[in-house]
């Protein structure tokens, strides 16, 4: 379980949204702390949850599988094990198998169609670990073969909420991390 400095809320005290948010966290990572933590302020949590997640991550301009299989490209970088833990159920639940998720632990690429390994290249210019990252113009060229401007820009997006929404669970002791993490340790 995370450790956190922050005041956890009991299940039992959370709203029927949290309490979804939380059996479903729960459910793929064992580790709901961000929910208890989160619902201190649920304006917050709906943004992160609702406003963020569901509305955008989930229901935005590009398809799940590219955002899913992006995010997943993140986890492994960044060394969250409660996201990785989400992440490969994700991916999982939309048709990567478990030897394509293999390769991405490796960086390798090569058993993904030219648009998912766009994506993961985006995901790895944009990971937490990657100070220098940024969108050549030949990633910027693959990408806008396969996405519009807006697409990248809602890609773009979604990736770096994530980060920062990581960088926030480090920080705040919200998440578990891998012990190949570079960020510390619990």
């Amino acid at each position: 379980m995370s450790e956190t400095l922050l005041t956890r809320v009991p299940r039992e005290e959370l709203s029927e949204g949290a309490r979804m948010a939380w059996d479903a966290l729960n459910e793929l990572t064992g580790t709901p702390t961000f929910v208890d933590v989160f619902a201190q302020a649920p304006e917050l949590l709906d943004f992160a949850m609702v406003q963020f997640y569901q509305n955008i991550f989930f229901d935005g301009r590009v398809g799940e599988k590219h955002k899913q299989l992006s995010r997943l490209r993140l986890s492994m970088n960044h060394g969250c094990r409660t996201c990785n833990l989400q992440n490969l159920i994700g991916v999982g639940n939309i048709g990567y198998s478990q030897e394509q998720i293999d390769a991405m632990w490796r960086q390798d690429y090569s058993s993904f169609t030219e648009d998912e390994q766009a994506v993961m290249e985006l995901a790895d210019e944009l990971a937490l670990n990657n100070p220098h990252g940024e969108l050549t113009p030949e990633l910027h060229a693959r990408l806008r073969r396969h996405f519009t401007e807006e697409e990248i820009l809602e890609l773009g997006l979604c990736l770096s909420v994530i980060v920062g929404l990581v960088k926030l669970s480090f920080a705040f002791g919200l998440v578990e991390k891998e012990d190949y993490c570079e960020f510390g340790t619990q």
